[in-house]
């Protein structure tokens, strides 16, 4: 078979993710969510492509079969009508049974959504069954189901949006992280697994050619692992990787289901990348070494938190430091209130600065995430052994990215082209002390942060010049875009404010209901 060329596959792949959008019209029309939709597809996609790996010539005869026969494609597609559908539920019922690996993190609690037999008839022998999805020479599979995540994180109404990072972001903050094919690498809320998969392709395509056979397999073998909250997301992640080349069908998941802040790390990984959930507050008990309890509904008792907060991103901060080896890096993705915030706040950064080296802050703009209102930054550190005398954060350098850059989801989409600029200014791979300061990139000392009021790390500079000069008026419907997303961010805040006060704002109403549990 001869190999297709990169823009052949390009070309294939968007084909492929145009007819599972329109097939997801159908299932949306039918009553499904953005999300319950993806899952089906998701589960005949991966019958389909066990089946083409089972009947590829060149696998080795005597590896196992992913799916036992008697719940294979093959025993799918030879049905029609209500025997299709009838058997399709046994499929799901029977390969959910095992808890744990790969297979049973993808099918669990699995339930059949497409009521009509003909609409499943018609999806199993008109889309799925007509299309090869392991082609050699591309990752065709794994793309194309990347690209239908991300026409579904478009669907804004669902809240699909939430558990996807924009790629452009993910590969800016890969390329100047550059993973290693030593690194063990983790995203304790991994939503689609965005990080894990980019990750997983740069040190694929930087070190691959150097890698011994058994460093290969390694790979996908638990040195790569994730954590997601949400059942219906964490099988789409295992999905995702699984599509991707990483991990096996029958082997242990390398996506793991839970609360991630609900324990101590159980292993420590050497490069962390992260964009926690925003938004609500956790409705948790943190019982920190400071001896204080905040109290909601659940009960958290990590006495590696040395602050004391119900804030979920400032808890998932404390988390991913108790979650860094020793010289372990991190980047996360982190809302502003995170550098503003008092009292907890200032003690998670003051601890940051002390015990990490918190060397870069990426300032980024509005209108990048589907998740509106996230006014973000991502912050870059390192955990670093005690000094005997000082900090270990020396130098702040901060980018910003936010101060006269405008971007919408539909009309001006963030793209890893508009972030090269930044890419070059960290300058991956060589010593911080070779940085140069710019318009948009300022370097602080660590007395000057340190003396900031409450440790504030909101660091502005710049002002725009589209609020000075009347020739450089921006488009009114992005104006328009940047006031609804200053609204958002506001209402997101006193969201807050209520919730601490014993309130709720309410997605449907936007009142605050009294009381009301998460």
């Amino acid at each position: 078979m001869t190999p297709a060329s990169p823009a052949q596959a390009h070309a294939h792949t968007n084909t492929l993710v145009a007819k599972l959008w329109n097939y997801c019209n159908v299932l949306r029309d039918n009553g499904l969510s953005t999300i319950e939709y993806v899952e089906q597809l998701s589960y005949l996609l991966f019958l389909k492509m066990a089946d083409e790996i089972t009947s590829d010539p060149f696998t080795e005869k005597e590896a196992k079969a992913v799916v036992p026969p008697e719940y294979d494609w093959q025993s799918l597609a030879s049905k029609k009508g209500i025997d299709l559908e009838v058997h399709y539920r046994e499929i799901l019922a029977a390969l959910g049974k095992n808890p744990g690996t790969t297979l049973g993190t993808i099918f669990a609690k699995a339930q059949n959504r497409i009521t009509e037999p003909a609409l499943l008839e018609k999806l199993v022998v008109d889309l799925i069954g007509r299309e090869d999805w392991t082609i050699q020479g591309t990752d065709l599979k794994g793309d194309a189901y990347e690209g239908l995540l991300a026409k579904g994180a478009e669907d804004t109404k669902t809240g699909a949006g939430q558990y996807f990072t924009p790629r452009a972001l993910i590969d800016a903050m890969v390329d100047v992280m550059q993973p290693r094919p030593e690194d063990t690498i983790t995203d304790p809320a991994c939503g689609t697994a965005g990080f894990l998969i980019a990750a997983h392709s740069y040190i694929r395509k930087h070190h691959m050619q150097n890698l011994s056979r058994e460093d290969r397999l390694a790979l996908g073998d638990g040195k790569i692992w994730g954590n997601e909250l949400v059942t219906g997301t964490a099988r789409l992640a295992a999905m995702n990787m699984l599509l991707h080349g990483i991990g096996d069908a029958d082997g242990k998941s390398l996506i793991t289901e839970g609360d991630a802040l609900a324990d101590k790390p159980a292993r420590h990984a050497s490069l962390v990348l992260a964009n926690p959930p925003f938004g609500k507050k956790s409705a948790i008990t943190v019982i920190g070494t400071d001896g204080k309890a905040d109290k909601e509904d659940i009960s958290y008792e990590r006495d590696d938190f040395r602050a004391t907060t119900t804030n979920k991103q400032l808890n998932f901060l404390q988390h991913i430091m108790s979650l860094m080896e020793m010289n372990g890096r991190a980047a996360v993705v982190l809302p502003d209130n995170v550098l503003f915030e008092g009292g907890a706040g200032e003690k998670v950064r003051r601890r940051l600065l002390e015990e990490f080296d918190l060397h870069t802050i990426l300032r980024l703009p509005t209108g990048i995430f589907y998740a509106g209102g996230v006014k973000a930054n991502v912050l870059f550190f390192e955990k670093k052994p005690p000094r005997s005398k000082g900090a270990n954060t020396s130098k702040l350098w901060v980018y910003d990215f936010r101060t006269a850059k405008h971007f919408t989801l539909k009309q001006h989409p963030l793209t890893r082209a508009a972030l090269e600029e930044f890419v070059e200014a960290y300058l991956p791979g060589k010593s911080r002390t070779e940085r140069v300061e710019t318009e948009r990139f300022k370097c602080f000392d660590y007395e000057e942060l340190i003396a900031r009021d409450k440790v504030n790390l909101d660091i502005t500079w710049m002002k725009d010049p589209a609020l000075d000069d009347a020739d450089s008026l921006l488009p009114p419907e992005v104006i328009a875009q940047e006031i609804v997303e200053d609204l958002q961010a506001a209402l997101s805040e006193f969201a807050a404010i209520a919730e601490a006060l014993g309130g709720e704002i309410s997605a449907d109403t936007d009142e605050i209901q009294p009381g009301e549990a998460d």
